[in-house]
């Protein structure tokens, strides 16, 4: 199974950037499709973006044109670069991974993203 670390979560202004990363060990991380969800307070988990195993991806309409999601094989690190942040976007985000062909899905701790001024 993979073991998934997020980070670079943090405070930001509105209209500020930032870059969460997603580290994966203990599994062949090419065989995994990989996404980004996120969950506010009092809301249910929802997916921001995902990307698979060959590099398709797709995004939730809210982040469209505001968030990229993109991996690095050679780092086994799955990345969402967030611009234009709103308060909205406030959540802890996850990393999960899920086995290409399976229903193994794998979830990292969270990392928290608040924006506000």
């Amino acid at each position: 199974q993979v073991q998934l670390v997020e980070s670079g979560g943090g405070l930001v202004q509105p209209g500020g950037s930032l870059r969460l990363s997603c580290a994966a060990s203990g599994s062949i991380f090419s065989q995994y499709n990989m996404g980004w969800y996120r969950q506010a307070p009092g809301k249910q988990r929802e997916l921001v973006a995902a990307i698979s195993s060959g590099g398709n991806t797709n995004y939730a309409d809210s982040v469209k044109g505001r968030f990229t999601i993109s991996r690095d094989y050679a780092k086994n690190t799955v990345y969402l670069e967030m611009h234009s942040l709103k308060p909205e976007d406030t959540a802890v985000y996850y990393c999960k991974g899920n086995l290409k062909g399976t229903k193994y899905d794998y979830w990292g701790q969270g990392t928290q993203v608040t924006v506000s001024s």
